[in-house]
Formats: C-alpha cells, structure tokens, sequence
C-alpha cells in the first residue's frame, strides 16, 4: 500500500513516537493526553495505512516489529524538527553569533559598555556589539525600521509601540581638577567660576526644554539640570558663565585644565573620570532632579529570546549603578 505524506495525519506519528517510548498503550495515552481507546484507534489507522503490525502486545508490554524500528529514529528526528519548527524561538549566547545595535551617547557607553563586554567575553564569546550615537540620528525611525535593537537613554513618556526598562538614576554634581580645592560649594563661590556643560542638540535642531522629540520619541538632549540651575541663581547678584558647551563629555577632562572652569556633569560619569583623571567632585550647591536613564525597544521584540537576553544583561551590566552608593542612596 503506497503512503501519500499530503494524506498523513501527524497526530499519528506522535501516537506512534509514544508507544514506542512507553511500549504500553496506556502509558502512550498519558503521554500524548489522548484516551486509551483513542491511542487505539490510533495505532490501528497507523497499521492499515502502513500495512505492517508495528507493535505485537506481549507479556513483556508492546513489542516494535522490524518496520517500526526502522521508523522509529526518523519519525522521533521529524518531531524534533517540527516542534522547533513551531515552538519558540530558542537561544543560546554562548553559541550565538548574534550582531546586536545599540544606541547610546558617550556618557551612557563609559558607564554601562565595560560591564556589559565583561558578561559577553564570560557567557556570549562569539556575540557583536555595534554601539551607535543617540545623538544626529532619527532614533524613533531607526528603532522603528528595526536597525536598533535597544536605545540608552532618558527619554520623556515614550508611545506605545517602544517598551522600556529602567537601568538607573542619577544627579548631576561638580568636578574640577584635583589639584583645585573648592572645599564646600556655595552659590556664592559658584558663581565666580566658569561652567562647562554638555548638550548633545540645540534649538536648531528643535530641542525643547532640553529634549529633542522625533515620531512621539522625545530624548534629553541637555546634560545638565538648566531648570535648578536657573532657579538656584534667579535672586543672586551674578550668575555663573557657561563658558564651554560641548557636543560630548569625551573632552571635558581635558578642558578643565583652564583657569576657573569647572563643569556641571552626571554622577556616574563624573565617578568614572576621577578613576581614570585627576579629578575631584564637588556636591553642587543646590539640588538637581534624579533622572532616569532607560533601555528602550520596539514591541515586537516581546517574545524574542535573543532580545529578552539582551535587555536582561542591560540591567546587569547596570546592577550596580541601581544599588551603589549614589545620593539619595540605592533605587
């Protein structure tokens, strides 16, 4: 009797598969959550259709002819395929060779890349990463046309197609050479100095109340609290000059070699610039608001295994940034 494929009811390759397994129509049955006589049933549409007994019942339970353990591999090989075919997507870091994108500006990648490569080279050897700028891109567009997997970065209420996941909070505070002694800031001593401050965009390219807003996707593009800083000096006498506005923090250590400049940056960063610089830090003399820095990804990622993987050693390559010693204490 000739098989046609197109005709085969698959259930009946499992039928078969758990019989097998178990050599016991009522163990089968369990198995595949069918009733004994439907396994039955079963078996014998199989043995008709195949034209061999395949199992004998014996004291010893079911017992395979030589038809059905010929079969028996290539019909357990074949439900292999097909559930992997079907099931979720599975992945394996330590084997995957993955490219992921990231979009993060200067002061986010010194914070959050050396711990991040430090979980890939452990457990993803074989895993790229390409770290592109936040800044001078549309960043909703390029989330939305799938060539970023995740954005760092503080971002307004973002809409309903991006998801996110806080990674941490920070406040700005003051740095200066070390070889400066500022001892405890006041707004009066503040005042006589001058500022360098970082902005990643301007009102050129439509920054509003320090963020730059693109598809609904509205990004902090001023790294400094303008607001308290505005506030703090509205009754002084004089007011601090923004002497230096950059694009990124990457030469502020450099710069504040000139006379009387110090700079306004985010805690985290100005941490790492004191292990790598001679550079002290100051509590600015007046309160900053906490903000948060988020990872932040398009909804159809919910479910991928190699993006949930990504998103989750985001948040551990920025553990301890969410429980360090920052004031205000842990978050």
């Amino acid at each position: 009797m000739t098989v046609s494929f197109s005709t085969l009811d698959l259930n009946l390759l499992r039928v078969f598969d758990a019989i097998m397994e178990e050599r016991s129509v009522l163990r089968a049955s369990q198995r595949v959550f069918l009733s004994q006589s439907a396994v039955s049933h079963s078996l014998a549409r199989l043995r008709e259709m195949l034209d061999d007994e395949l199992f004998v019942r014996t004291a010893a339970g079911m017992q395979p002819t030589a038809r059905a353990l010929a079969m028996a591999p290539l019909v357990r090989d074949a439900l292999k395929t097909l559930e992997a075919a079907v099931g979720p997507p599975k992945f394996d870091p330590g084997s995957s060779t993955k490219k992921f994108t990231i979009a993060a500006n200067d002061f986010t990648t010194t914070i959050v890349a050396p711990h991040l490569l430090g979980i890939l080279g452990a457990e993803a050897p074989h895993i790229d990463i390409v770290i592109r700028p936040v800044t001078r891109i549309d960043l909703a567009e390029q989330i939305d046309l799938g060539r970023i997997d995740a954005a760092i970065g503080t971002f307004s209420p973002a809409p309903q197609r991006f998801k996110s996941s806080l990674l941490f909070e920070y406040d700005d505070v003051l740095i200066a050479p070390a070889s400066r002694s500022l001892g405890t800031m006041t707004i009066e001593k503040l005042s006589r100095l001058s500022i360098v401050v970082v902005s990643f965009g301007g009102e050129q390219e439509g920054a509003v109340d320090g963020f730059i807003s693109e598809r609904g996707l509205a990004r902090r593009s001023e790294m400094y609290d303008r607001s308290a800083f505005e506030r703090a000096f509205s009754a002084a006498e004089r007011v601090p000059r923004i002497a230096v506005s950059l694009p990124h923090f990457l030469a502020v250590p450099a710069l504040l070699e000139g006379p009387d400049l110090v700079a306004i940056v985010p805690r985290p960063l100005a941490e790492a610039f004191a292990r790598e610089h001679a550079i002290s830090i100051c509590e600015l003399p007046y309160p900053t608001t906490r903000l948060e820095v988020r990872s932040l990804w398009h909804e159809r990622h919910e479910g991928d295994a190699s993006q949930e993987w990504l998103h989750g050693i985001l948040r551990r390559a920025t553990a301890h940034l969410r429980t360090g010693s920052v004031k205000g204490g842990p978050t």
